[in-house]
Parts: structure tokens; sequence; C-alpha cells
């Protein structure tokens, strides 16, 4: 994410433990002179090519701004040779990707002879960040050297989130690990899109003139296609009322999408600092955009000093209080894990295991692919009434079906389903008794900390509202969406603290702002519109809804998404079943004919 506002030069503080708010003066090299060197040319490299984040990481907690210059100082050179015009497309491709490769090879290592890759490098041991999760936004800048071309924001916003989100959630991880989390809520993830979306475009309206020379407009068609004439100007360099009403149309937006006071919601006061003082930059900035006129298409324009000065200030003071009052977790001199393939940086590259046997040793049947649903969703009915045929509390059935949901898992990644989603926890269940509803959530988070799952190729993902969950709870969920997001097994959906009615009336409501703000017209709204502002926008269609628990009835789960599903409903308790009902359910499936409004043949 740059931007292009000037800052003051400042030194590189360490990251050595100390006490809160008192500075030191060296990196986090354990007296290292090589370590030191390659400190100090990350902390030189963000400075001069990305300024306005220089001042950002200035606003950090001293003990990070170390790890932080390294992160965006490999980002920097990774554009650069994406960049370089010397050399062919293809060549610089090959460039972006031979120092993706070694960092590879460094990472296994522990150590570069690289001084930015090294500087990397110990910043992933010393803080235990996943670096594999940046491989996205490598390959989509290695990508970039062909040209780029976006038929619509959907498109653009696609590039924007696969390039900058993975660099921001390693900072966000480093503050998580500091003690001090950035914390996204669930209902506030529109809001941090838009805001990803506008440092862009403040990004790519700052640098307009030097794309132009270079031959890329990375600007989306469909907005270049709202004002005739301004496509083809901005490639001649010329300077029109169609482009200077594009602009001015595209400053105005992006200033909308940066203010956003509601994504700060619950975070750390210092991290609220640190992005309402980006947001005010980035306004500065497009303020010396629609200032700068036909100079625009020559060079960057620049924010007036008094105009930085009153946004830095005040920042920095209170920036300094906020950090001075928090105690935070600093970590010391790197240790290595070695593992057969060299030193591992972080917990998630743990080996992922096929899931144990069934105890009878019951394999799954053999499903032609054109017979097997690729979405299950279930609801978990009947924990309660098996635990009372028992004489047992109701808490009990709650325990006994966490085996039950496991069993679900391990019969899912055998028969290869892709998706499955569980129904834990309604909007409704919170009428029910406080000690079941406690005894519900801490089994849901006793699974996440310690669940057999979590060393299976299982992605995890949570769909609900965080409201009355607990903090720690949330985190936890959020933070097993984070770990597995790269696994490309079973898609495993959780709905807990979810109502299909309340997750439709949220969709509504962020479409309705987004008309509101003019990012869709209204009259052109259709399904897939509509479908971009769920929670989970790629998650498909259920194929196959079973309930257990002998009910027959849906129960306000997943309406959007089960319009057309097949009705499966069997009498045992959730506790009950095991994988094979879960196979029986899709053999089921494959023998019913499914028309979707059609014609019988």
């Amino acid at each position: 994410m740059r931007t292009t506002t000037h800052s003051p030069t400042a030194d590189l503080d360490a990251a050595h433990p100390a006490r809160p708010g008192r500075p030191t003066h060296r990196p986090p090299t354990d007296e290292d002179p090589s370590l030191r060197a390659a400190y100090r040319l990350c902390r030189r490299t963000v400075r001069q090519h990305d300024p306005g984040i220089h001042t950002l990481i200035q606003l950090m907690p001293t003990a990070l701004r170390p790890a932080a210059l390294a992160l965006w100082a490999a980002a920097t050179v990774l554009d650069d040779l994406a960049d370089q015009q010397d050399a062919e497309p293809a060549d610089r491709a090959a460039r972006v990707e031979a120092w993706t490769q070694a960092l590879q090879r460094d990472l296994a290592a522990g150590t570069s002879g690289d001084p930015l890759r090294h500087a990397l490098v110990d910043t992933a041991l010393r803080w235990r960040l996943d670096l594999s999760r940046l491989r996205g936004a490598m390959n989509s800048t290695r990508d970039d050297t062909r040209g780029r071309h976006f038929a619509d924001w959907a498109a653009w916003r696609s590039w924007c989130g696969e390039q900058i989100v993975p660099w921001v959630d390693q900072v966000r991880h480093m503050f998580e690990r500091a003690g001090a989390p950035m914390t996204l809520r669930l209902d506030r993830q529109q809001d941090y899109q838009r805001f990803i979306d506008g440092a862009r475009l403040t990004d790519i309206l700052t640098d307009l003139g030097a794309d132009l020379a270079q031959g890329d407009l990375l600007l989306p068609q469909e907005s270049l296609d709202a004002f005739p004439g301004a496509e083809d100007d901005l490639r001649q360099g010329r300077w029109s009322p169609a482009t200077a009403a594009l602009i001015r149309e595209l400053t105005a937006l992006a200033r909308r999408w940066v203010t956003r006071p509601a994504m700060t919601t619950g975070m750390h006061p210092g991290a609220v600092i640190v992005l309402d003082t980006a947001a005010g930059l980035m306004r500065a900035q497009l303020d010396a955009v629609d200032a700068a006129g036909h100079s625009l298409l020559r060079r960057a324009p620049r924010p007036s000093p008094a105009a930085r000065i009153r946004i830095l200030a005040p920042a920095r003071i209170r920036a300094k209080l906020a950090w001075s009052l928090t105690p935070l977790t600093v970590p010391g001199p790197r240790r290595l894990t070695v593992t057969g393939s060299g030193p591992n940086p972080a917990p998630e590259s743990t080996p992922l295991r096929p899931p144990p046997a069934h105890p009878d040793g019951a394999r799954p049947p053999r499903i032609a692919a054109d017979r097997m649903p690729a979405h299950v969703a279930v609801i978990m009915d009947g924990n309660g009434r098996w635990a009372e045929q028992r004489g047992l509390p109701r808490r009990e059935g709650h325990r006994a079906g966490t085996a039950a949901a496991r069993e679900m898992v391990y019969g899912a990644l055998e028969i290869g389903l892709r998706h499955l989603t569980l129904y834990a926890f309604s909007t409704e269940n919170w009428k029910r008794d406080t000690e079941e509803i406690t005894t519900i959530l801490e089994a849901i988070r006793r699974d996440l900390d310690e669940g057999p799952v979590r060393d299976l190729d299982v992605r995890q993902r949570w769909l609900g509202r965080p409201d009355k969950l607990p903090e720690d709870l949330v985190q936890a969920l959020l933070r097993e969406e984070q770990r597995t997001r790269d696994r490309t097994g079973l898609t495993l959906t959780v709905c807990i603290n979810y109502g299909g009615r309340d997750e439709i009336t949220r969709a509504a409501a962020a479409l309705a702002q987004a008309a509101h703000a003019g990012d869709l017209d209204p009259h052109l709204i259709g399904e897939a519109d509509f479908a971009r502002h769920l929670p989970h926008p790629d998650m498909p269609d259920v194929d196959l809804l079973w309930r257990t628990g002998n009910e027959q009835r849906t129960s306000n789960f997943l309406p959007w998404y089960t319009t057309y599903a097949e009705l499966y409903f069997t009498p045992d308790h959730w506790p009950d079943v095991d994988r094979r009902d879960l196979w029986q359910a899709i053999t089921e499936y494959g023998r019913r004919q499914r028309r979707h409004g059609g014609a019988t043949r």
C-alpha cells in the first residue's frame, strides 16, 4: 500500500525488550553487524521509495518498527524489479521469480547473503511469521510485468486484495503477537476492504503520469467508459474536460473509501492512531491530486508541508502516549527450530496428516463425479434429547456431539467433499440455559485450540455475528481462518451465532450503503451483486442439506444458499451419527434427479 506523502527522516529504533514507551536505538540484531546493516538498509529503502509508509511506521511501537520496515522494503524491491524499464517483461518476471525463490531458500537456511532478505528472514523467525502467505502477492507482482487490464471494479478489487492484503496481514500478526491486536470486527470487513481499495486508488492517481509513461493505465474499464474520450486522452497525455471529470470522480470515490471511522471500532488506541493518520495522509494526497490539474499527467503531486504537519504533529504525540501505556510482548533473540527441510519459522508449517481411519475399518463408497455434491450443509440436531434419554444433563449431549462433528470432517475428507458447513450455534440459541450455552461455546473453543482437525487439510471458516460471543472465542476463530486459509482440501464452515435472515438483512444493508456511496447503480443490481455482499461471497450453493434428530425444517439455516438444495432428514440424534451416515447421505443425494426447473428427460 504505497502513498506518496513526504515524511521527515527518523532513526530506526530497536526492538529489544524495553519498558513501554522507552525508546532504544538499535534494531534487533543481537550485536550482529551484518544484521544491523541490513535493517538500516530497509529503513533507507522505505524512506526513499515510500515516505508515507515510513512515516506511519514511526507511529508504531518501537519494537515493531524494524520488522515492519523489513516487510515493506521487501515489497518495494519486488515492485522495483517488476517495474524496471531496462528489461523486457519476461526478464522482469524472471527477476521477481528468482528473488522469490531465493527467499524460500533463505528461509530454509535461516539467513541470507542479500541484506534485505537477511532482515526479512530475521523478522520472520523472530516474530514467527509465515511468509508462505506472501506467495500469492509475490506472484501477482510478477504477473504485473505482463500488463494489467480490469474489466470492472470487481476485477480491480481482486487485484488490490492479492497485492496488498497479505503484506498488511503480516503487520497485523506482529501487532497481535506483541499484545496490541489490530482487531478487525467481522461486521467491518467491508470497511476494511474499502479502505484498502481507497489506499490503492490514491496510489494509482498519484502515480498516474509515471504509469502512463510506461503504457500502464491501472483503472477499471468500467470507470473509464463512464467518461467517453477520457481513456484516449489519458493514453495520449491530453488533459481534457472528460479527463478532469474522471479524476474528480475517482478522487471523490477514493476519499469516501479511506474515510472509514467505524473500521477501527474495538482496536487498540495506538493502532487506531496509525490507521486514522494513514487516512488523513491519503486525504491530503487526494487534495493534492485534485489541485494538480493537467500537471498530474507529468509529475506526482505532493501535499503541502503545512498539511503534513497538521496531520502528523498531533498523531506523534498521541501515538507516543498510547504506546507508553501499553506493556508489549517483545520477542527475544530468534531461535531456529530445525526440521528436515531447515528452520521452521512458524507453527503453521506443521505437516498435514490424513484423517484417522474409522474404528471398524469402514471405507467411503465410490461416488461418480457427476453424482457427488460440492457442498453439504448439516443441522446437527438432537444433542440435548440424546442426553435426556440417558438421564444426563443436556450439556453432556453437546460434549458427545463434538465427536460426531469430528467424524463428519474425517468422512468428508475421505470421500473427497469440497465444502462442509455445520450449524453449531444459532442466534436463537441464546434463549437456552446459560450453563448449556457456556458448554457449547467452551467446546468450540477447546476444539479450536486442541482439536484433531487442526492438523488436517481443512480450511476453517466461521459464519455468524461476533455480537455476544466471548472476545477470546472470536479471536480464536479469526486466527484459525487466517492460519488455514491456504489449505486446499476440505473447506469447513462452522456457523456460530448465525441466523439466515440476519445474514440476508446485513447483506441488503451493505448493498444499500454501497448504492448510496455511488459504488453501485441501484437500477442495475443483480443476484451477483447481492452475493458479493454476503460474508463469504465465494461459498457455493448448498447441494445437500441434512438434518438429524427427527425434525423436518430448515430453521433459518443458509436460506440464500439452499434455494435448490436437496433435503435429507434422518431420525438419529446427532451424537449417534458418524462418518458412515454422511456417506449414506451423499449416496442418497446421488440417486436423486436434479432438474433446477427444467423438464425430466
